[in-house]
């Protein structure tokens, strides 16, 4: 999949009023939507994430699980690695809450299941 590079800013606070918050960073791909599990790389750490690729409001935004501190102004990377889903409009928070919930539980079992695979030495 495709790697986004940019610096975070500041946005709404929305998902962190729901629960989940996010890193943004501009985003202007226009053949990308939706929900995704992704990589999201700070420096030199990666951390797994869900992502929302938000292409009406023109921005990446990435809930990084098991992860607090503030990137406000940092230059990241985030990886769109499996699509989860398209987007959609929800018509309560309890409502987007639970599907971004349901969101991060997929993007987890993906990367779990992804560490279940057998590597191969050549």
């Amino acid at each position: 999949m495709q790697v986004y590079t940019g610096i975070v800013q500041r946005g709404g606070k929305r998902a962190t009023a729901l629960g989940f918050p996010t890193v943004n960073i501009p985003f202007d791909d226009v053949a990308v939507s939706g929900i995704y599990a992704a990589k999201v790389k700070v420096g030199e750490e990666e951390y797994d994430a869900v992502a929302y690729a938000d292409r009406k409001g023109k921005r990446l935004e990435a809930h990084l699980f098991d992860f607090a501190a503030d990137l406000y102004g940092w230059n990241i990377h985030i990886e769109l690695l499996h699509k989860l889903r398209d987007d959609k409009k929800f018509s309560s928070d309890a409502q987007a809450r639970a599907a971004i919930a349901k969101d991060s539980e997929k993007a987890r079992a993906y990367f779990a299941a992804r560490r279940d695979i057998p590597k191969i030495s050549l």
